[in-house]
Formats: structure tokens, C-alpha cells, sequence
């Protein structure tokens, strides 16, 4: 049984109602070559502004805490349980068994590399809205290309906002 982790910062959409997203269709097509396993892996994504690191320090000594780290507001956390849910959902009724972690990890590739620390995945599926500060791009360090030279070739890269076809290759 092939195992597959789904990683989700944005909501899975398709073009129409009557279509399947994308990634499902990518999996469902999976699963009818040979059994498979999908954890759905779902960041929180907050809509609130983060604090810039170099202010940190000073804010930190006036409010006594971090204010980077502050707790996940409650709406973020359902949105990101919806996201979960949604997946498992459409997985399970492709066939695939399919369960759902929810992180609060911020960043994409230190989600990833969490939820594969002691596991063992045949491919990481990601559908990702993000394309990074426009510096880490041109040096080639956002965190698609990141995960790239980590995993490889097992990854797979689902970008929304984007009309595409197939899953995209980074190169």
C-alpha cells in the first residue's frame, strides 16, 4: 500500500461543481492502480499580520512574550478543520483511506518536515496558494523549491490561483 501526504494551505476548488479538485483526481487516479493511504496535512493559515523579526525584541521586553508565537484565533483553527474534513471526505470516497493532522506550524516546509519525521511517505502532494517573498524566488528559496531539494522527485505541486492542468514542475 502506497502512502501519500496531502498538504494543504489553501482550499481544495475545481473548476466546476461536478468536477473533482485536482488533487483528488491525482489520488483517486493512484488508488485505482494500487491501494493507497493519504494523510491530509492542514496548515493553519492566520490572516492576522506578523509581527517583522527585527521588531520582535523591542515588542517582547514591553509585552513580556513573543509576539510572533501568539495563539491560533479560533476561526483560523475551524477554517483549517473545515479544509481537513473536506479532503478526507472527497479521499474516502475515491477509495483511499484517508485520515487528518491540522499543525500550527507557519511555515510550509517546517510542516512537512514534522509530519515526515519517522514516517515514511511514497509521495508529498502539495496545493498551495503561497509563492513566497519575491527575493526567496529569485534565489530559489521558497518553499516549493526547499521541499524540491529535499524530496525530489516526490513531490508533487499543486498550485491554486493558476490554471493548470497537471501538477507543476519546479525546476
Amino acid at each position: 500500500m502506497r502512502r501519500y501526504l496531502l498538504v494543504l494551505d489553501r482550499d481544495l476548488i475545481s473548476a466546476d461543481e461536478q468536477s473533482r479538485p485536482e488533487p483528488i483526481s491525482y489520488l483517486a487516479d493512484r488508488q485505482e492502480q494500487e491501494p493507497c493511504e493519504v494523510v491530509v496535512l492542514t496548515l493553519v493559515t492566520t490572516r492576522q499580520a506578523q509581527v517583522p523579526p527585527f521588531m520582535r525584541l523591542s515588542t517582547a521586553r514591553q509585552i513580556g512574550r513573543d509576539p510572533g508565537r501568539a495563539p491560533l484565533p479560533d476561526h483560523d483553527v475551524r477554517a483549517a478543520e473545515h479544509r481537513m474534513n473536506s479532503a478526507v471526505h472527497q479521499l474516502e470516497r475515491t477509495g483511499c483511506h484517508a485520515t487528518g493532522v491540522i499543525t500550527g506550524q507557519r511555515q510550509l516546509v517546517n510542516a512537512v518536515r514534522a509530519e515526515m519525521h519517522g514516517r515514511d511517505y511514497d509521495e508529498v502532494i502539495v496545493v498551495t496558494g503561497r509563492r513566497g517573498p519575491w527575493l526567496a524566488r529569485v534565489l530559489g528559496l521558497d518553499s516549493v523549491r526547499r521541499l524540491r531539494m529535499r524530496l525530489g522527485h516526490r513531490l508533487v505541486v499543486f498550485p491554486l490561483g493558476i490554471a493548470a492542468t497537471h501538477p507543476a514542475p519546479v525546476s
